[in-house]
């Protein structure tokens, strides 16, 4: 199935369904790795509120939740290499267990600067949990990611939380950009 946002064609990359499964065994995990402990779970916004819905529903230890607003986006495909903090932390993480939950680690520039604010807390423990990450694109390596629902090339997609120019996040599966061959 095709659909067109903005300027843009998309074709179906991943279903619901698929995805729905992949966060059952994320949070099945993650019960595991955290039994008998109060983890803090942060959601990054906006691309990650329909994962971490979905997440939450499944992981059955008991945790806090908070969110935190950044973007190295700024409605477009590729980041502008810089973080702009929209809405910080309000929640102390000295001696926490913390879980950050992202829609997607590209560059990783948005996952560096947020491990940088949260390690300045002192927390007991850090932990990643991407539904999409794409290794190709990555600019450092991050030993804190621990839970990963697809590895993914450098397709630029959207749904399920991620957008195109601020539209496309209410899409319930994800959408890869058609590439047209440029004429030469």
């Amino acid at each position: 199935m095709k659909i067109e946002i903005e300027d843009k064609e998309f074709t179906c990359f991943l279903e619901y369904e698929q995805i729905r499964k992949r966060t059952r065994l994320l949070a099945i995990q993650m019960n595991v790795d955290y039994d008998n402990r109060l983890p803090v779970v942060i959601a990054v916004l906006n691309g990650s509120f329909l994962f971490m819905a979905d997440l939450m529903k499944e992981v059955t230890i008991p945790v806090e939740v908070a969110f935190v607003k950044l973007a190295s986006y700024h409605g477009g495909e590729s980041t502008s290499g810089t973080v702009k903090k929209m809405i910080g932390l309000e929640i102390d993480l000295k001696g926490r267990d913390v879980i950050i939950v992202e829609d997607i680690v590209d560059t990783g520039i948005t996952l560096s600067y947020l491990l940088e604010q949260v390690r300045e807390q002192e927390p007991a423990s850090v932990a990643v949990c991407t539904l999409l990450i794409k290794p190709d694109s990555l600019q450092k390596e991050f030993d804190e990611i621990a839970y990963v629902g697809f590895e993914i090339g450098n397709e630029f997609v959207v749904g399920y939380g991620l957008d195109y120019k601020g539209l496309g996040r209410n899409l319930k599966d994800i959408y890869q950009a058609i590439v047209v061959p440029s004429e030469t």
